[in-house]
């Protein structure tokens, strides 16, 4: 015999209509009720039947996610956190990757409009952003990731970024170090120029002249980061500070170095931009700066369900989140 929504009632203690409000994700149930709801339907192995369910209220309990890229961890620890707060507010997760395109991004848009998600999480490929546009057209709430975008207004969930460098530059600084290269990202992503920024500024607030020569930018990949090492190093044998401005540069610095440790005329000391897995055990490290990636999940995944409750906050809102230095 099937489990109804009269059996969930009883199990848990409540009315029919309060099992189906909590199945319907409607905001004036109280945690604690919502939470025995979901237990008991869990006991009982109920089933909803999620189609009739959206045809009826018109909600498909699904969001959306368009990230850039599918292999990178910063990322994924990010879906995490989304995945982790959406299971607990009974919605399910559609996560995609654009391979790093504008045009990907718009052919997963298409997708996202004709499964009728009721919301989206998107991490952009650049700093192009007027397609996301197509969402705002279909009264889908929206809500950034890590970067901002041009020509589209959303709220957004960033790390506060040009903080964390600051202080990461700050802390050499404060060991005695004057002279600190720089391998930066795409500057026409956010996290790249505000972490340039904070490096700048801490810099210029200790009286530090900038050095052309040992200030390189690439994008974000490992490739990147062992090419703008190699020739930071060439062009400076004797700089022995360097602060990377990501995890995958770090990644890729570190292979050029290990590659050519024996030839390097000083010892080399890395200050970084993330803190990931093995990030600790790369070896020449001095301090990381730790992104709170769980948290920045599900920041996000709590103000877009915000919205889609129509709940009355500020438009757009745009949370920093504060990082944590890590010391070696």
């Amino acid at each position: 015999m099937a489990i109804t929504v009269k059996d969930v009632a009883i199990k848990a203690g409540v009315s029919t209509a309060t099992v189906s409000r909590v199945i319907n994700g409607e905001k004036r149930i109280r945690e604690e009720t919502r939470q025995k709801v979901f237990d008991s339907m869990k006991k009982l192995n109920y089933q909803i039947n999620s189609i009739a369910r959206s045809l009826k209220i018109n909600k498909t309990f699904t969001i959306g996610m368009i990230t850039t890229e599918m292999t990178n961890d910063f990322f994924m620890s990010v879906a995490e956190g989304v995945e982790r707060e959406l299971h607990k507010n009974g919605y399910s997760l559609l996560i995609c990757s654009s391979n790093e395109s504008v045009e990907g991004e718009k052919d997963r848009i298409k997708l996202m409009l004709e499964k009728c998600v009721d919301g989206m999480i998107i991490i952009a490929s650049s700093n192009q952003g007027s397609h996301f546009n197509s969402f705002v057209q279909h009264g889908i709430p929206a809500v950034l990731i890590d970067r901002l975008v041009d020509d589209f207004t959303s709220d957004a969930v960033l790390a506060d970024n040009s903080d964390g460098s600051y202080r990461a530059i700050e802390y050499l600084i404060g060991r005695g170090i004057r002279r600190i290269g720089f391998i930066g990202g795409d500057m026409r992503l956010t996290p790249a120029r505000e972490r340039y920024e904070g490096y700048k500024k801490a810099l210029k607030d200790h009286n530090i002249p900038e050095e052309e020569k040992i200030i390189k930018f690439g994008d974000f990949h490992i490739q990147s980061g062992y090419d703008i090492m190699k020739e930071i190093i060439e062009n400076d044998p004797e700089l022995s500070n360097v602060f990377i401005s990501n995890y995958y540069m770090h990644l890729g610095a570190m292979k050029y170095i290990q590659e050519n440790r024996s030839d390097l005329k000083s010892g080399i000391t890395i200050a970084s931009f993330d803190d990931m897995y093995i990030s600790s055990i790369l070896g020449y490290s001095c301090v990381r700066v730790r992104q709170p990636v769980l948290e920045m999940g599900t920041k996000a995944t709590d103000l877009l369900l915000s919205r889609i409750r129509n709940e009355d906050i500020p438009y757009p809102m745009i949370l920093r989140l504060k990082t944590e230095l890590i010391k070696d």
